[in-house]
């Protein structure tokens, strides 16, 4: 306990900043922290305008710059190991030279790093935890030169060590970037099969080429199949350069026509002969010459190269009649069959399951205990810890039924349920109360009318109607945000509502279609503009890339076959058609989309993944599709929805983690339980709240709020404050942009947040004093703060070991250490 109160004093911060980093230096680096950050969507480019030249060109002196902090600070460890006995006075001034310079190119390599990263389109988890290694390095740096100045020898050299750890990680993990994952792996003789992992899947899981090339002459449908393959490839790999909007060298590949009239240098093909085809010869060379294509990023890998060889070597056909080399998934409903019951398993949910492990060669698990279950509940459907003498009632009910019985039970809490899902549509319907747009009436809120809907379970159907055709309550969602200053065209209010619509209800990603045609997907400029064209007073001008092009969008929808809008209508009538058409029962996307992300809320990954690119392929089709079906043929009820979530076996499964981020998104993801995931910055907040003194009082509200809310609970629950820095560090968004999921990993700024924020300290000061006078001694206060906090009794083990260490009588100092330590361990923010 005495550590403890050390890491939180003021004298001993920079002490308790140095060991968060060099724990976060091993939790970035190697995923000790096994709670994923789900990836935000994938955008097309990042940047919808050009960037500002003068940061690209710093952000490309990062390469020079970071080698400074690389080689001076591992030359400053290497002095001070010769030093280490010496105790030479010449040494030491040099090694001080040398940490100073070191620290230096440490800031400047990270400020001109984040430029690059940011200006250049790097993206993944291997750039985020270079990214992170380099600030934590920097920061390492900083810290082992001011121990070292103020004479804490030994401190500072086991710094320095663990600083040359980071830097080392860092440079590894930027090497990663550069030259790809494999890149020392790929010199070893066990690595032979790393370009095949290394390889995009193909469009066509049935594509095989051996097949092919034991052909004499190709069909027109293999043909169409290779050329399809063929691409992909391009799309991947070679659109950034050499795309619709892009022709570096001036050679474009996303068409026939560009592709026969090759670049500056003319063809880069000659038909049937691989060996004398420049594209062939580029893809070939290794990584860093000059010629090698592509340039940036990953290399080809050798069954893409083994595609486009043999793709040149027929001659390179090119059909007329294209397929799309993007999948775009069905638009209409779908009603698979049940599975016949087996053994104790009847609730379709469970059947279709069964299905999906046996054709996985998945064992089924045995369902959580009682204490997990409610906790994992409580927190699922209104974001509260339920109480000890909640637990203690549901452990020893007997009734088969107690648990279908407690989600309904909780779901009837219709406040506490709103309070708590309020947080997942405020995110997702980019509402807030306060921000961008609100100070100059730029942007406006829908509180009011969120509130009432969640509250009586409005239909999705007509939750969705009023959302899109408004009353004054609900129009703030397609009202948009008017920023203020100049924007780019892609950015206009009309535009944002086209872009959200899409992205919130269908699951479909507008957002590079509305500066250019995509290529990432077949959405083209025109149909985006026609589109948010529906939402404007007045005919929009078709802008691309910022810069009017002179033509007029017409008015229609995404997806024809949903009807045809009147264009000369006026704007209400034009959106009460939208609505109309969108919420049909024929729209399976709609319904589709909102079950996936209400199974992704409660089970920490959607049956299809990222939730807003419902055109990847879910892992399993049935599920799915029964969901979306069943949820259309008993009226659009999300409660019933969640209901049957929670009582299924499905979701009793113990939780599962993954070493990875990014195995969430592999394309060979197995499901096998709920996800375990950390607290949501408002279960956390609520769970403090509850457990120990609020953090919020009602001065916090958001001042639109109705006042009879707050009579339901007895604190004032998170999801109805303004945005606060405690908040926006453990995850909550500015809501300036639609968000559909949060990290989950935990991140150096929550770390910080909890250590030093002066919310959390502020609270843990209050409650001290209030629970000092009601629990004297250690033994009454640690069996009540375990109850309260972790849900079960505290052990004799755990009381021993908190009574050696604050003695029997705590003080208010004791306490505080006490709840800060409790209420940071993992079985108390995380959702088991």
């Amino acid at each position: 306990m005495n550590l403890l109160r050390n890491v939180r004093s003021r004298t001993s911060a920079l002490a308790a900043l140095c060991l968060l980093l060099g724990v976060f230096i091993i939790v970035s680096a190697f995923g000790v922290v096994q709670e994923p950050e789900l990836p935000q969507i994938a955008a097309e480019a990042a940047e919808e305008t050009e960037p500002f030249w003068l940061w690209m060109l710093l952000g490309r002196f990062h390469p020079l710059i970071v080698h400074f902090p690389v080689g001076l600070l591992c030359v400053a460890l290497v002095l001070e190991l010769i030093d280490w006995r010496s105790k030479s006075a010449g040494l030491r001034n040099g090694i001080t030279i040398l940490l100073w310079i070191g620290a230096a190119g440490a800031v400047l390599a990270v400020i001109f790093g984040w430029m690059l990263a940011g200006n250049e389109g790097y993206e993944g988890t291997n750039i985020e935890i270079h990214r992170w290694l380099g600030v934590v390095t920097m920061a390492l740096s900083i810290l082992t030169l001011l121990f070292l100045k103020k004479g804490w020898i030994n401190a500072y050299r086991y710094l320095l060590i663990i600083t040359v750890l980071g830097v080392s990680l860092a440079g590894h993990y930027g090497a990663m970037v550069t030259h790809g994952e494999d890149y020392l792996t790929e010199v070893l003789p066990t690595s032979q099969s790393a370009g095949e992992e290394g390889s995009i899947a193909s469009n066509n899981p049935n594509f095989v080429l051996a097949s092919l090339q034991q052909a004499d002459t190709l069909t027109l449908a293999q043909q169409q199949d290779l050329n399809l393959e063929v691409r992909t490839i391009f799309a991947h790999s070679c659109y950034k350069c050499h795309g619709s909007d892009k022709a570096e060298g001036e050679l474009r590949l996303n068409s026939k026509e560009a592709f026969l009239k090759g670049g500056e240098n003319g063809a880069i093909f000659v038909a049937g002969d691989p060996g004398e085809s420049d594209l062939i010869r580029r893809i070939n060379l290794p990584a860093g010459h000059d010629d090698v294509m592509p340039s940036k990023g990953k290399t080809l890998s050798e069954k893409e190269i083994e595609i486009l060889t043999f793709w040149v070597s027929k001659g390179a056909p090119w059909p007329d009649k294209e397929k799309s080399i993007y999948y775009l998934a069905p638009l209409a409903p779908r009603s698979p069959g049940l599975p016949a019951p087996t053994g104790d398993l009847t609730q379709p949910i469970d059947l279709l399951v069964d299905n999906y492990f046996s054709e996985n060669g998945i064992e089924w698990k045995g369902t959580v205990d009682d204490r997990t279950y409610i906790r994992r509940v409580y927190l699922d459907v209104i974001g509260l810890l339920p109480s000890p003498d909640s637990i203690e009632a549901f452990v020893s009910n007997t009734d088969p039924g107690k648990r279908e019985a407690l989600v309904k039970n909780l779901l009837n809490r219709d406040h506490d349920y709103t309070q708590h899902w309020l947080t997942f549509w405020n995110d997702l319907l980019r509402n807030d109360y306060t921000g961008t747009g609100y100070i100059t009436n730029g942007r406006f809120d829908i509180t009011k009318w969120l509130y009432s809907s969640l509250r009586d379970n409005k239909p999705y159907n007509q939750f969705v109607e009023e959302l899109i055709s408004p009353n004054k309550e609900s129009e703030g969602f397609i009202r948009g945000i008017r920023w203020r200053g100049t924007i780019n065209s892609s950015q206009s209010t009309e535009m944002q509502a086209a872009q959200n619509v899409s992205q919130v209800f269908m699951g479909l990603n507008l957002k590079c279609a509305s500066c250019h045609d995509s290529f990432i997907s077949d959405w083209k400029l025109d149909q985006a503009y026609a589109f948010a064209n529906i939402f404007s007073d007045t005919t929009l001008q078709v802008a691309r890339c910022d810069k009017p092009t002179g033509e007029l969008a017409g008015r229609a929808m995404l997806f024809p076959e949903l009807g045809t809008i009147s264009t000369d209508a006026p704007t209400p009538e034009r959106l009460q058609q939208l609505a109309d058409y969108l919420t049909q029962p024929k729209n399976g996307r709609l319904y589709r989309t909102i079950v996936n992300r209400v199974w992704a809320q409660l089970m920490g990954r959607g049956i299809i993944e990222p939730v807003d690119i419902m055109d990847n392929l879910p892992w399993s089709q049935d599920l799915l599709d029964w969901l979306a079906t069943d949820f259309v043929e008993n009226g659009y009820d999300i409660k019933r929805l969640i209901y049957q979530i929670l009582t299924s076996k499905t979701y009793q499964l113990p939780s599962v983690s993954v070493e990875e981020a990014g195995d969430l998104l592999a394309k060979d993801y197995r499901f096998q339980g709920m996800l375990r995931r950390r607290m949501s910055a408002e279960q956390f907040s609520d769970a403090v709240s509850k457990v120990f003194t609020p953090l919020y009082t009602d001065s916090a509200v958001a001042n639109k709020l109705p006042p009879d809310i707050l009579q339901y609970a007895p604190f004032t629950r998170a999801s109805l404050v303004k945005n606060d820095p405690f908040l926006k560090a453990l995850g909550r968004p500015s809501r300036e942009t639609v968000t559909t999921n949060r990290a989950s990993q935990a991140s150096l700024l929550q770390a910080l947040e909890l250590t030093n924020g002066s919310k959390f300290t502020e609270a843990l000061h209050q409650g001290a004093a209030e629970w000092k006078a009601k629990y004297a001694s250690t033994d009454s206060l640690v069996s009540v703060l375990y109850l309260k906090a972790l849900g079960r009794p505290a052990t004799a083990e755990e009381i021993n070991f908190v009574e050696s260490a604050i003695g029997t009588s705590p003080t208010e100092e004791d306490i505080q250490d006490l709840v800060w330590a409790l209420m940071l361990v993992p079985e108390f923010q995380l959702i088991y």
